[in-house]
């Protein structure tokens, strides 16, 4: 995968769109910038190269992986960057590891292994879950003990017994109620 994105690097670092007034499109061809285009993203960008259309055609930087080229450079131009973009432009094979690794890291920030590497986000996520959940367990005993009243006492298991032989002796709802499921000969439920 670092060799596709040597040559990607490689591809786009070529021309320094930025001294041409240029910049790049998908099939390589260059399109001259208009000059309201350039008065809007020069002054964002800094000394940065405008090297693609990037992620929504804005002159931003983003290193994601389903839009692996981004519409500039990640690093402005230094005197040290742009000296091994000269060099580039000869015989890669002259190019030491570290100049080659320099370059890339002129033009990204990170790399595809860097991207996909585990940021350990999942930690504090579930911190703040659990702080959530013991906060609210604490809200709901305070209000238990402080707020409301006492459950009253006709919402026991007892109380319900209670009401139930009330209403069969007073053999309320007889025809369709709750006393047309007993038997009141003998006494037991049908």
């Amino acid at each position: 995968m670092s060799g596709q994105l040597m040559r990607i690097a490689a591809r786009t670092v070529r021309i320094s769109h930025r001294a041409l007034g240029t910049a790049a499109t998908t099939t390589g061809k260059e399109v001259a910038m208009e000059q309201p285009q350039k008065d809007k993203i020069y002054p964002k960008i800094g000394n940065r190269d405008v090297v693609g259309y990037g992620f929504n055609g804005t002159g931003s930087y983003a290193d994601r992986e389903e839009f692996p080229c981004p519409a500039i450079r990640f690093k402005e131009n230094t005197p040290d960057v742009l000296a091994l973009r000269m060099k580039e432009k000869g015989d890669w094979k002259k190019l030491t590891l570290e100049e080659k690794k320099e370059l890339y890291r002129a033009s990204f920030c990170q790399t595809f292994a860097e991207m996909k590497a585990p940021t350990g986000e999942w930690k504090s996520v579930t911190a703040a879950v659990l702080l959530a959940l013991s906060v609210s367990a604490w809200f709901i005993m305070w209000m238990k003990t402080y707020v409301y009243l006492p459950m009253p006492r006709t919402l026991t298991a007892e109380w319900q017994h209670e009401m139930g032989d009330r209403m069969l002796n007073q053999r309320q709802g007889r025809v369709t109620g709750f006393t047309s499921n007993y038997d009141l000969e003998k006494g037991q439920w049908k």
